[in-house]
């Protein structure tokens, strides 16, 4: 009998009765069911938060700034909504903590009372964080709470962002308030350059000015140095003259009154001189000639005591004014010693007023020279400061507050989680299924040893029916895959080729286990997928795994697979797909082989073990 033959008897087998042909079908439906329905399940979770209730609880009681209250947990609540990333539920803390302990809500996130006052904290002299709480359960779903963590984390970062940019305008715009008010200062020391550049030159000019006057005072001060002598000898000498001028007002008092008397006494005189000669008997026409010569005498007479009565007069005078010069020439002594000390005290005065002019000279050109430093700072600094408009501290402000932006670049995409896991459970399918077809399979018989009599072709007569219903599953898994749930396929048909090499390799591990160990081989393959579905890293990066494990994910043939299936199913690396396929190659033909010796022992010799009937089937 040839293998094609046993295989067709074994096919004959499988479809003699109807509970036989149900039996098959169903178990060759096993890994499309089993792959077909989880992948339709998983096959774009994320996309379908929105649909996942949370409960918001917005206690925030914000901040009054003036005639406005500011109020950030309404803000952030608001975009919550508006994005739609989850069914958000706007309830009270109540409604909140009844709903998530009774499985309404996945979880609910709080936003406490001072969350916009704990925000603009540290404006102030109490800086403190603020804090957003997320409240989970994970009795209604381990990974809501862990997707509650990130959503959290994720408004975070958007608060955060959005209070950086907050800061960070305020920040530019006092910048450029400041770079403004430099540009003023830098014009006022300009001015004030300008300012002590002249203050400095008039300084010098004063210097000069002073200077001459110290020298004109000194000059001053050595004419004036016997002054104080010459007044006093002015003032005794005018009071010498003054008393003499006295002396002689005196006598001319004297002379006018005796010239006075006379002219008084000169009338009566002549009338009686006149009566005189009357008596005496002189003739009329001589006392008439004695009268005129008496006349004549008189108005000389009275002449004379006019011009001394003047004379007198302008004594007095000269006196009274002789008087007043010796008292103005004995003031004049008196205040001359004061002036000739002031005029000393001036002329030191000039001098230090000189020197001081000069340092003041000095210090307005060090002023002029610091000024220039400062105004050469700000300048300086001014420079350092860009020049903005409000439109460009807007969009300074935003690239501040989130300055990475991060740019994926995929060497490969699988699309959606779905597809991400599609090489993994579409592995673990073609295991199951396998396994599942070795429940009522029996390709290793005493006919077929005794038919095909070599252990080789027994061996592989007992692989390739598996093999082929194996490949005949991956068909029609591949087309649910790609077809049904369109996850796209890079590499359609390397797709398929690997995963129908996956299961074929399978086949032949599992025949070798059942040659081997009979019934217990097959349990061993229910081990060993466990094994594999934790060692394939086919949901977290096989480095995650404890060492053991890890080491293990290097040797097992569905690490292969998912490796080889992930490669030309996402366009990946080509060469890494046909490394594992010659991997798998290399697993199969030894499982084959292990298979064959073990066809041998049997064909040699029969034991009471294999009298016994199987534990399984």
């Amino acid at each position: 009998m040839k293998i094609l033959q046993m295989i067709r008897s074994e096919f004959a087998r499988l479809w003699a009765t109807k509970m036989a042909r149900l039996a098959f079908v169903a178990l060759m439906c096993v890994p499309l069911l089993y792959g077909g329905l989880y992948l339709w399940a998983n096959q774009d979770p994320y996309a379908k938060l929105d649909q996942v209730p949370v409960a918001l609880v917005v206690a925030d009681e914000g901040v009054q700034h003036g005639d406005t209250r500011r109020n950030v947990g309404d803000e952030v609540a608001k975009q919550l909504i508006d994005d739609g990333s989850f069914d958000w539920n706007r309830v009270s803390a109540k409604e909140a903590k009844r709903g998530v302990g009774a499985g309404e809500y996945d979880f609910s996130v709080t936003i406490p009372k001072d969350f916009t006052a704990a925000l603009e904290s540290s404006r102030g002299t109490d800086p403190h964080r603020a804090e957003v709480l997320l409240t989970t359960n994970d009795a209604n779903s381990y990974l809501a709470s862990t997707i509650g963590e990130q959503a959290v984390k994720q408004i975070r970062q958007q608060i955060v962002k959005s209070v950086n940019q907050e800061a960070a305008k305020q920040f530019l715009d006092g910048l450029a308030q400041v770079r403004t008010s430099l540009g003023e200062a830098h014009d006022g020391t300009v001015k004030l350059g300008a300012g002590a550049g002249s203050a400095k030159d008039g300084a010098k000019s004063a210097k000069d000015g002073a200077g001459k006057l110290a020298a004109g005072l000194e000059q001053l001060r050595t004419g004036t140095a016997s002054l104080p002598a010459q007044t006093e000898q002015l003032a005794n000498g005018a009071a010498k003259v003054a008393g003499a001028d006295a002396e002689i007002a005196r006598i001319g008092r004297e002379v006018a009154g005796g010239s006075q008397q006379a002219v008084d006494r000169l009338a009566g005189d002549r009338q009686a001189i006149i009566d005189e000669l009357k008596k005496a008997g002189l003739d009329q026409a001589a006392i008439d000639r004695v009268a005129g010569r008496l006349d004549q005498a008189g108005s000389a007479l009275r002449q004379a005591n006019t011009k001394v009565q003047g004379a007198s007069a302008q004594l007095d005078q000269l006196q009274a004014g002789s008087q007043q010069v010796a008292d103005g020439a004995r003031t004049l002594a008196d205040a001359t010693p004061q002036l000739a000390n002031g005029i000393a005290t001036a002329a030191d005065g000039a001098g230090t007023l000189t020197g001081g002019l000069g340092t003041l000279e000095t210090g307005l050109g060090t002023l002029q020279n610091g000024i220039g430093t400062l105004g050469q700072g700000l300048a300086a600094g001014i420079e350092k400061i860009p020049a903005s408009d409000a439109a460009l501290r807007a969009k300074q402000a935003q690239n501040i507050s989130d300055p990475v932006d991060v740019q994926t670049s995929k060497v490969t995409s699988a699309g959606t989680y779905g597809a991400g896991l599609a090489p993994f459970f579409v592995s673990l399918a073609a295991w199951i299924g396998i396994y599942a077809l070795f429940l009522i399979l029996k390709p290793v018989s005493r006919r077929a040893m005794t038919a095909l009599r070599g252990p080789l072709p027994v061996a592989l007569a007992g692989w390739a029916t598996p093999a082929l219903l194996g490949a005949i599953q991956m068909a029609a898994l591949y087309a649910i895959v790609t077809g049904t749930l369109g996850f796209r396929a890079e590499h359609p048909w390397a797709v398929y080729g690997m995963m129908a090499l996956a299961s074929a390799t399978f086949a032949a591990i599992i025949l070798a286990l059942n040659v081997w160990l009979g019934s217990v081989g097959q349990f061993m393959g229910l081990v060993l997928m466990v094994l594999q579905l934790v060692t394939a890293g086919g949901t977290f990066p096989w480095q995650t795994l404890p060492e053991p494990l890890a080491t293990l994910h290097h040797y097992l043939p569905m690490s292969f697979a998912v490796d080889g299936i992930r490669q030309v199913m996402y366009g990946g690396n080509l060469s890494h797909a046909v490394n594992d396929a010659l991997l798998l190659g290399l697993v199969l033909v030894a499982a084959v082989l292990l298979s064959a010796v073990g066809v041998g022992r049997q064909m040699r010799s029969r034991t009471l073990r294999d009298l016994q009937p199987s534990l399984i089937g």
